[in-house]
């Protein structure tokens, strides 16, 4: 369902306010499509689709739903099918309600005007049709041509022939089940769900693929920040202030290095004096914002592997994600944490970086776990 945010009273005036669907509606997708038709394994969910949130509907309460049709299946920005909440607003109390098309209306609503359960499995089985056909028909005239058993009269064109004619002749006989005259021919929610849940196909395949819509990209959302007071860094970090994070890496230098190397005399080969001069090309793309470059020149270094520095894995970490590479900044500031276990610029770069990847819950962890181990140092360098 397409969640009900709000409403307002003002006077006369009364609005309803629903979560926003941008890509359109099953009607657009079916009846008035530009590049593309919906395959036949997309229109099998949303056939699935919708059965589920009518059968939500039912158990909560509400089993009556208004004018199911076309225009009423929206699509989220993942391209899920989500059926719209206003059709739930215009049922009254004694079950009365308008409807905007009386070819599709059911015959019971004709006959008195009232609207039941059994009035919604009809007009399911109006968007059944819609599904099948790529276009509206009538439903009057949709049941002449399924009782002539001739499917391919029923089937859009546009698929051509791209479907299974075994299911298509399973969704033909549901919706002329649906179709029935009789409100007690017509089958219940739960059968329809039963019957459309075994169909689906290519279950791996994620909706906006096969709806033929761009992926839908999600702005990584900073970190909370922790209770307990934040140094400058970790200030930066639960603001993903990318530039402040550069400005703190940059002035500390390799401050936090002392002590996680110690070199003998027959270490200072020439591959050392290399390694170090790839850190100190590094260290200059980094001064001058080359990322891409620092990123080469610290692998360099690290490769060879005679020294280890978490400095480099941070600063590689941070040029990753300035690189938009949050994966591999990731591995890069776990790593800083292996060669210094206890230094809280290694977890607020994970913290960071998690936040990047919209693991949230785990991006708060570590920005917890970075102050309190700054916490920590603070009152170990306090003591006398």
């Amino acid at each position: 369902m397409a969640n009900l945010i709000g409403y307002c009273c003002d006077g006369d005036d009364r609005l309803l306010v629903a979560e926003f669907m941008p890509n359109d509606t099953l009607a657009k997708h079916l009846f008035h499509w530009e590049n593309q038709t919906i395959e036949w394994a997309m229109r099998l969910r949303v056939a699935y689709y919708i059965s589920q949130a009518l059968e939500y509907c039912s158990t909560k309460g509400w089993p009556l739903y208004h004018d199911l049709n076309a225009y009423r299946v929206l699509f989220d920005e993942n391209g899920d099918p989500r059926l719209s909440c206003f059709g739930l607003m215009k049922n009254s109390r004694d079950g009365k309600s308008y409807s905007t098309n009386l070819a599709y209306t059911p015959p019971e609503y004709l006959r008195n005007g009232r609207v039941t359960p059994e009035s919604v499995i009809f007009s399911f089985g109006t968007v059944l049709l819609d599904l099948l056909s790529g276009k509206r028909i009538p439903p009057s005239h949709a049941l002449d041509i399924m009782r002539g058993r001739n499917i391919q009269a029923v089937m859009d064109s546009h698929l051509e022939g791209n479907y299974s004619i075994e299911v298509a002749t399973t969704l033909v006989n549901l919706a002329s089940q649906c179709l029935q005259y009789e409100p007690r021919d017509r089958p219940d929610i739960k059968k329809l769900v039963s019957i459309l849940e075994p169909l689906q196909k290519k279950i791996e395949v994620p909706s906006y693929v096969m709806l033929g819509i761009a992926k839908p990209v999600e702005e990584p959302q900073a970190p909370p920040t922790p209770q307990r007071p934040l140094s400058p860094m970790g200030e930066a970090c639960s603001r993903m202030d990318l530039t402040a994070i550069y400005q703190i890496l940059f002035t500390t230098h390799y401050r936090d290095d002392e002590g996680s190397n110690e070199l003998s005399f027959q270490e200072w080969t020439q591959q050392m004096r290399d390694m170090l001069d790839a850190r100190k090309r590094g260290d200059s793309a980094f001064k001058d914002k080359d990322f891409k470059a620092a990123i080469d020149c610290y692998t360099q270094f690290v490769d060879v592997g005679i020294m280890v520095s978490p400095t480099v894995f941070a600063r590689r970490s941070l040029c990753y994600l300035m690189c938009d590479q949050p994966d591999a900044a990731l591995r890069d500031a776990m790593q800083a944490q292996i060669v210094y276990p206890d230094w809280p610029t290694a977890f607020y770069m994970q913290a960071v970086a998690l936040s990047k990847l919209n693991m949230q819950s785990d991006a708060v962890d570590m920005l917890n776990e970075a102050s309190q181990l700054e916490e920590k140092r603070q009152k170990s360098t306090r003591v006398p």
